[in-house]
């Protein structure tokens, strides 16, 4: 009989408790289970509930000492990987239940797979988000396109834990580009492929306002990841209207659409009184 292997999911968070329990219950779902859940609470409110709402998951809380930021949560997660391989999630983004076993069957001839995504509006009703609309996102993979617009998704992208044997840890100067440069430093040496399908969900509010920051303050961290690969100069645009870019837009390519557009209501949800319709 193989043996299944095991996969160290990293989520750092910050504060957002009842959007952390929406992922812990998309991992629950999961067609594949045999997942080492690792919960980096970057010095925020107490997440320790998850382990007694979700006994069923091998699930670790950290607590960091002091508020260092995502990157250092997620650097902090890296040194209690058990798995064969690790996947990325941000507290606030959601995988569909196919997501990890398709991953893993993907990543056979590579070294790090990412998916599509459906990006997400909501309100939240009760402690649970709902969708007011929603809109693909999937690319082709251009590794010379990607060094002018990366649209590489970090949450729920698996890859060989091996890669930071070579790699060494996220580069904690990225602050705002830790991902981008993640993935430029990951396919200069290994096999990175995009499976087209949307089955990561990226939430965002107030028309994607969390999506673009502060263009302002974003800029020398721009500028520090260009130096860093010679990427040469590059636009600071809103991610939207980058999006709407004609080399951009010739990147655009079809993909699977998985989700129902239905809520992932968490048992933490439930019981607090939750509706009770759900994906």
């Amino acid at each position: 009989m193989n043996r299944q292997p095991l996969i160290s999911v990293i989520i750092p968070t910050y504060n957002r408790l009842d959007f952390l329990a929406e992922l812990i219950e998309s991992l629950w779902r999961q067609t594949y289970r045999h997942l080492q859940i690792i919960v980096v609470n970057d010095n925020g409110e107490p997440v320790d509930e998850l382990k007694e709402l979700y006994p069923e998951l091998d699930l670790t809380v950290v607590d960091m000492e002091s508020n260092l930021k995502h990157v250092h949560a997620r650097n902090r997660g890296l040194e209690l990987v058990r798995g064969d391989y690790i996947m990325l999630c941000d507290d606030d983004d959601l995988l569909l239940p196919s997501h990890v076993e398709r991953m893993l069957r993907e990543i056979e001839d590579s070294d790090l797979v990412y998916s599509d995504v459906e990006i997400f509006d909501y309100t939240v009703d009760k402690g649970v988000r709902r969708a007011t609309k929603r809109f693909t996102f999937a690319y082709e993979h251009d590794f010379a396109a990607m060094r002018r617009f990366s649209t590489f998704f970090s949450s729920g992208c698996l890859y060989r834990r091996a890669l930071h044997d070579r790699l060494g840890p996220f580069d904690t100067e990225m602050y705002h580009y830790w991902d981008w440069d993640f993935y430029l430093r990951a396919a200069e040496q290994f096999r990175v492929k995009r499976v087209p399908a949307a089955s990561a969900l990226y939430a965002f509010a107030d028309s994607g306002n969390n999506m673009s920051g502060n263009l302002e303050d974003m800029r020398p961290y721009l500028d520090k990841l260009s130096a860093k690969h010679g990427l040469g100069e590059l636009p600071t645009k809103n991610f939207f209207l980058l999006l709407e870019e004609p080399e951009v837009k010739a990147r655009r390519a079809e993909t699977e659409l998985l989700w129902n557009g239905e809520p992932i209501v968490s048992r933490r949800a439930k019981q607090a009184g939750g509706v009770s319709k759900e994906a």
